[in-house]
């Protein structure tokens, strides 16, 4: 289902006020709405099916690469590890 927004609405939606929250008075409900590529990276968690430990450790590696933690000069980090043995 798609619903059309006014260009004040869609000028809000774009905005950095984020995240936007829809109010539906009649119902007093509470909304909230996020971009197509957001919500694909968290539906997950809203999902019936049980995410595996494979698809987790997956999930948590994109994550990782997204943050910048594979760039070379994130390495002096690991220097810092108390755990590592020297």
């Amino acid at each position: 289902m798609s619903i059309q927004l006014t260009e004040e609405q869609w000028a809000t939606v774009r905005g950095d006020q984020l995240p936007v929250r829809v109010n539906d008075p009649g119902q007093n409900e509470a909304f909230v709405l996020v971009r197509a590529d957001v919500y694909e990276r968290f539906k997950a968690l809203f999902e019936e099916d049980p995410v595996t430990e494979q698809e987790r450790l997956f999930q948590l590696q994109q994550f990782g690469k997204r943050a910048g933690w594979d760039d070379p000069e994130m390495d002096v980090y690991d220097d810092l590890d108390p755990r590592r043995q020297p």
